[in-house]
């Protein structure tokens, strides 16, 4: 029997191939984290951590997840009155079980990379290695932007609502010690979602943000355009972001869609087809203003939102009891950028499936609607939360390179609130390396050193720059 007791170096590296590309190519290369969701407020603050804790567990819905599936009682998850000190030993005492969950192996990248601790962390050795790492912290000053730069991340584009002053955000780029250019992405889902109680009050913060009057669909698109300009003009994005988390194509006049807005503004009853066919305009109208403003669509699709109600209940939205949905059809998707082809209208996009059992077809809806002028025009997005690991990262490029050029991904993202995730980028790049170094120990690949060299640093780095038109320097 073969146990090994540290870190390995050569981790998901099965190859010789590989192992070179990685260690050559891939692992020296700094970070584009295109999409995430950290706070540009805690970003600026820069605190120093207060342990190890408050490192992994504040706002980690994947840990609180798979804390709560080994009966760990709710208070040593996400209570407020529970130290970070609690937390990390009840975590550190079923962190040993979690073999082949990802959690185990980003948790030892960061032992790793942040505090250069290569064994493994358990119930025994839990104290001790939380005492080393809170006085690596003190000598360090590890505080927010530390990790940040630690990691060698260049560019972070958080995620903001419309009505977002994005004060933050300037008071990021006025901080001469910060090191790493921080953008948002545009989020108008609240706009989008009228079935909600709150959508009138919503409208009205809107309206204040743009400095306008909201009567109708059309000024309420209008207030939107004026955001993304403001957006723009703030942080310098080209970055959006839809979350679509069950929707049906259905058409539409524009008389309907705004005798369904305005009975959304009373908050009177809608059917399931008015909700789809507003859905289906907004989707679309946004992509008009993405494409005027020169912005890319990035469609996240298929999420079953707070499945377990009594949880948000007690808990809160987005605090581990999101699931996937497999009820979003390619079909309805397909439509949206149907419609913006026929405008001429249609941005750059970028598609998130969450259900991975259908990652095939959405790589061939992708392909279908890319054409010339621009590279990748459509393409299938990073694997996307819960398909964010070794398995799902590798079922993609096995799958999907035979149905859409590999080499023209944008590359990895993180997708988290925390700011020590950046090692998803490098368990990325080794699942990459490994992939091609297969591919060329097997003779299904025989280009030169230099053509590898290029496919790796686009997928890695160079592609997001120029797709996004970042202009970010190595």
């Amino acid at each position: 029997m073969k146990l090994q007791h540290t870190f390995s170096e050569e981790l998901f590296l099965t190859n010789e191939t590989g192992r070179t590309l990685y260690h050559k190519y891939a692992e020296p290369l700094p970070i584009i984290d295109y999409h995430c969701h950290i706070s540009p407020k805690d970003m600026y603050e820069n605190k120093e951590f207060e342990d190890l804790g408050e490192m992994w567990l504040e706002g980690d819905h994947y840990k609180w997840r798979a804390m709560r599936t080994f009966g760990i009682d709710e208070k040593l998850i996400t209570g407020k009155e529970t130290s970070f000190h609690e937390k990390y030993l009840a975590f550190a005492k079923v962190l040993p079980k979690m073999i082949g969950n990802p959690i185990y192996i980003w948790c030892a990248l960061e032992l790793k990379r942040y505090f250069d601790i290569a064994e493994p962390l358990c119930e025994e050795n839990a104290e001790e290695i939380y005492q080393k790492t809170k006085a690596l912290i003190r000598e360090k000053h590890m505080t927010r932007q530390w990790c940040m730069e630690h990691s060698n991340v260049r560019l972070v584009s958080t995620t903001e609502d419309p009505i977002d002053d994005l004060k933050y955000h300037k008071l990021l780029q006025q901080d001469p010690n910060c090191k790493v250019r921080v953008i948002t992405a545009f989020r108008p889902d609240k706009a989008m979602f009228l079935t909600l109680d709150t959508f009138d009050d919503y409208l009205q913060k809107l309206a204040a943000a743009a400095e306008t009057e909201i009567t109708s669909f059309r000024t309420m698109l209008d207030a939107l355009d004026q955001r993304l300009q403001y957006f723009r003009a703030v942080t310098e994005t080209t970055v959006s972001d839809d979350g679509i988390p069950n929707f049906t194509w259905s058409d539409y006049t524009e008389e309907e869609i705004e005798a369904i807005f305005q009975k959304a503004r009373r908050n009177e009853a809608l059917t399931v087809h008015e909700v789809d066919q507003y859905q289906s305009a907004f989707l679309v109208e946004m992509g008009r203003l993405y494409h005027k403003e020169g912005y890319v669509m990035q469609l996240h699709i298929g999420t079953y939102l707070d499945a377990n109600t009594t949880g948000v209940q007690r808990v809160g939205q987005s605090t581990g009891f999101d699931c996937t949905d497999d009820q979003c059809a390619v079909t309805s998707v397909g439509e949206i950028l149907n419609r913006l082809t026929i405008l001429g209208e249609l941005p750059k996009t970028l598609l998130y499936p969450l259900d991975g059992t259908k990652i095939e077809t959405w790589a061939v809806l992708a392909a279908g609607f890319c054409d010339s002028g621009t590279v990748a025009k459509v393409q299938l997005a990073a694997p996307w939360w819960f398909n964010d690991q070794q398995f799902g990262i590798d079922r993609q490029f096995r799958s999907c390179a035979n149905l859409y050029p590999v080499a023209l991904s944008v590359g990895m993202l993180t997708d988290s609130r925390s700011f020590i995730s950046y090692p998803r980028h490098e368990l990325y790049r080794r699942v990459l390396c490994n992939y091609l170094g297969e591919l060329c120990e097997r003779g299904e690949y025989f280009g030169s050193e230099q053509n590898l060299k290029e496919v790796i640093e686009g997928i890695c780095f160079e592609n997001a720059n120029q797709y996004f038109g970042f202009n970010v320097g190595k």
